[in-house]
């Protein structure tokens, strides 16, 4: 037991060490820099998320200033909770040795290992899911209300990061209505004490979506799904394998096969299998006819918890052999050890420009500092000093943004990824939107233009608009960065009175 110990707190030092010095060098991603801009409008919500993602930003600036450290800094906190947290559950049910090598598991899975480098929704969901899972169990074994009462802060942590707290909410319905063992907890007044703290969790997101017109909501369940068979969906499976190592996913397939095998024994197994199986197989059924344009292979992961808890009892309770448990944690080891040098060849200078000779360019994390440094350099110029600053989709704005501190708003052209990524909404509440920015009439305008964020054949199509949306528009600068890969342009130019959309293919900003 104690070899497993050191092992676990050696290896849990080198991963948090390793992100810090990655949260310190990366720069922040467009939803990073985006989160970040909610950060600097407290709210008890936002038109894409709840609020506590923001919150934690806010709060990680307050403590340490401005920075993507300083961001990240409560992140890089939970996700070096959530290994300990696995390993207390474990302790609670099984012996020492099995909880230390289930925490080495969820040190060793690369979607977990990495939690906290950015400053993401999923990580305060993923530890809201842990502390849940502890919470339940514990208070399903000893109904204690003082676990009724961890269960429902939990619950109300994870309504106020995301609304996918909802898969949480169906894992604990399955399990009090379909076991004895949870249909009898219905009679325990923790339960009550338990839903009611969770309530406290959904209310601004109910009170935000209620003044708002519900646009959260809508995004959320109408505007980003598509609701229909898309058969490409079929490979989620594969992307799993590829996220999770394929030898160690299989493993943890076998697991739940194991787990609904014992089922009829009761604690912790009857709660294992609801907790698992609903997010994995729900996640599966959903992720063939929601949303197939964003990254999702994130979604099982709270599913997957349960899976890595029980999995070191069951291995050691099962005859497979020596040869495939050292291939698959050798695995497991390798697709951690390569995830970090991924992000870590994309936070060194030349290191993106190798990843790209390796067709695995970092799109995400680059180049926004770039384009922030020349966006600096032409605003020191007397030229544009009383310029009003706009880009033209969100994540540039956001980007720009942070990179110059808040130290002057930046506006945004109502640019289609806005409405997909569910951030229109609130770059009008802001008045951030073409909208706001219509209000300046006759100021003169230093425009950001990305022409990269719209796909090729769509490009073209919000390109040729831009002269109609702001008059006079001149060239200014241009930069091509990483072999043409990230492009910028910035164009000089006025604020008309309003904006009558029409397309002109000889629009300056036309061929970028």
């Amino acid at each position: 037991m104690r070899h497993w110990r050191t092992a676990f707190w050696i290896v849990w030092t080198a991963l948090l060490v390793a992100k810090i010095v990655l949260a310190t060098h990366l720069a922040p991603f467009g939803d990073e820099a985006w989160y970040w801009q909610e950060s600097r409008h407290l709210a008890i919500g936002y038109s894409d998320l709840p609020p506590l993602t923001a919150w934690l930003i806010a709060a990680g600036e307050a403590l340490f200033g401005h920075g993507g450290l300083a961001m990240r800094a409560p992140f890089l906190a939970l996700g070096a909770l959530l290994p300990l947290v696995v390993v207390r559950i474990a302790r609670d049910l099984f012996d020492e040795t099995d909880a230390w090598r289930a925490g080495l598991l969820a040190l060793g899975l690369p979607l977990l290992g990495t939690l906290g480098i950015f400053a993401l929704p999923d990580v305060p969901l993923t530890f809201a899911s842990a502390l849940a899972l502890l919470a339940i169990e514990r208070a399903a074994r000893m109904h204690s209300l003082r676990d009724w009462a961890l269960l429902g802060v939990a619950l109300a942590f994870a309504w106020l990061v995301h609304y996918r707290a909802a898969m949480l909410l169906a894992s604990g319905f399955v399990f009090f209505a379909l076991t004895s063992r949870g249909r009898a907890l219905w009679r325990d007044p923790g339960l009550w004490l338990a839903l009611a703290i969770m309530g406290l969790g959904i209310a601004p997101t109910i009170v935000f979506n209620a003044t708002h017109h519900w646009a959260a909501l809508y995004f959320q369940l109408v505007q980003r799904n598509p609701w229909r068979f898309h058969a490409d969906a079929l490979v989620q499976p594969l992307e799993q394998a590829l996220v999770c190592t394929p030898l160690v996913y299989a493993l943890l397939l076998w697991a739940l096969w194991k787990i609904w095998k014992r089922r009829q024994q009761a604690a912790p197994w009857d709660l294992f299998l609801c907790c698992a199986a609903v997010p994995v197989i729900a996640y599966f059924v959903l992720g063939l006819f929601a949303d197939d344009t964003r990254f999702r292979a994130h979604w099982p992961l709270p599913g997957y918890l349960p899976l890595l808890i029980a999995l070191p009892l069951l291995l050691r309770e099962a005859k497979i052999s020596a040869g495939f448990r050292i291939a698959a944690f050798a695995l497991l080891a390798s697709g951690s050890a390569i995830a970090f040098t991924y992000l870590g060849m994309a936070a060194l200078p030349g290191g993106a420009d190798a990843l790209a000779r390796m067709k695995a360019f970092p799109q995400q994390f680059v180049g926004w500092r770039e384009a922030a440094a020349e966006t600096r350099t032409l605003l020191a110029q007397p030229r544009f000093a009383g310029s009003v600053l706009a880009a033209d989709n969100f994540m540039l704005a956001a980007e720009l943004d942070f990179a110059l501190e808040a130290s002057r708003p930046v506006y945004t052209l109502d640019h289609p990824i806005n409405t997909k990524h569910g951030r229109a909404p609130q770059l009008a509440i802001w008045q951030r939107d073409e909208a706001g920015l219509h209000t300046l009439t006759g100021r003169q305008v230093l425009l950001v233009v990305e022409p990269g964020a719209r796909r090729e054949r769509e490009r073209a199509q919000w390109l040729d608009t831009l002269c109609s949306r702001l008059a006079d528009l001149e060239p200014v600068a241009r930069l091509d960065a990483y072999g043409g890969r990230k492009r910028y342009r910035w164009y000089e130019g006025a604020v008309s009175a309003t904006a009558r959309i029409e397309s002109n293919p000889d629009c300056v900003a036309a061929k970028p």
